[in-house]
């Protein structure tokens, strides 16, 4: 990449921290693309529990280790995803040693030896984890997802897995993180169930907005209403998992083998309103994250239609600056910088 082009991350040095995720494959061949563009990155699925503890009494730490090894050298943040969610996790977690379900004993003990020994390793290289992912039910009638934590543990799982993570690593910050984030009825959901831990002491530092939005929606109104009603609570925000798909959600047409100029402008201008609306609130946002870090690869290119590619961030499938990416140094700097007379 050609050294006229500016690092994102350092365009927004004084606001946030700038991140993606990542996987090994993609520190392996873009390394120097990533570590000038990002300063924080976070496993997109190496950390989770099925991949770092695959069976009772093995983990497999190597990948987790490569992109934390990455980070180090780098003098990158990591964030740390994720400690106990209801998706890819090991069945044999929620099980006895006869093949039935497993106690509440036996569930609080595993969960205290993953803990103790996940977070443990990467003490003082991983400055944030996502604790729990996705706790809270859509369906406007539900409160708590129905998973196997909350069948067997209740909901006290949530306030056990913030004191077992923060035993062990006290200096590290412990996010609930969650999508949906911003619709107004799953938005108070969040709100009451972080309050209420915090009411019990938890040692929660955070709410994670992860960010799975496209360029028509949510409103812009609908992520400051969001913002203001986490930060009221006095806790950090970080946006965890940003990316702008160029398709509703519901659309599932299969014939674009490349974006629309309509769908590149609709991004370009989403992507400066809502960068500039993460930095009115800079006090409370500290980090921003987008879910890969360009175009060539995405986890959109196959959700929700299968083999349909996307586009949803500001660097394209050659690694190269959208326009999107100029609108975002422009809302940095309060500048018009525009990417003509760039190679």
């Amino acid at each position: 990449m050609s050294q006229e082009i500016p690092s994102l991350h350092y365009a927004f040095r004084d606001n946030f921290k700038i991140g993606a995720a990542v996987h090994t494959g993609l520190i392996r061949t873009e390394g120097d693309f990533i570590a000038r563009h990002y300063n924080s990155i976070t496993a997109e699925n190496q950390m989770k529990f099925e991949e770092i503890h695959p069976e009772e009494e093995r983990y497999a730490f190597e990948a987790g280790d490569e992109i934390v090894d990455f980070a180090v050298r780098n003098g990158m943040s990591v964030r740390g995803h994720t400690l106990v969610w209801h998706n890819q996790t090991s069945d044999w977690v929620f099980q006895d040693p006869a093949g039935g379900t497993a106690s509440r004993e036996l569930l609080l003990s595993r969960l205290k030896s993953h803990i103790d020994t996940v977070v443990g390793r990467y003490k003082g290289h991983i400055s944030a984890w996502d604790v729990v992912n996705e706790a809270i039910e859509d369906k406007t009638d539900l409160t708590m997802r129905d998973t196997k934590w909350l069948q067997i543990l209740g909901e006290d799982y949530l306030l056990e897995a913030f004191r077992l993570a923060h035993a062990a690593d006290p200096q590290a910050l412990l996010f609930y993180n969650d999508y949906n984030e911003t619709d107004p009825v799953k938005r108070e959901k969040i709100y009451e169930l972080v309050k209420g831990l915090l009411e019990k002491g938890a040692p929660i530092h955070g709410i994670g907005m992860q960010g799975h939005w496209n360029i028509h929606g949510p409103s812009i109104e609908d992520i400051r209403m969001a913002i203001e009603r986490y930060a009221s609570l006095n806790v950090q925000l970080h946006i965890t998992e940003l990316d702008l798909s160029v398709f509703r959600h519901e659309d599932r047409r299969t014939d674009l083998i490349e974006p629309t100029a309509e769908m590149m402008e609709l991004q370009e201008q989403r992507y400066e309103e809502i960068f500039r609306l993460f930095l009115e609130y800079q006090a409370s946002i500290t980090s921003v994250t987008f879910w890969g870090t360009s175009d060539h690869y995405t986890w959109l290119d196959n959700f929700p239609v299968r083999g349909r590619k996307n586009w949803p961030f500001v660097f394209d499938q050659q690694r190269q600056p959208k326009e999107s990416f100029w609108r975002l140094l422009n809302a940095a700097k309060g500048s018009v910088p525009t990417s003509e007379g760039i190679s």
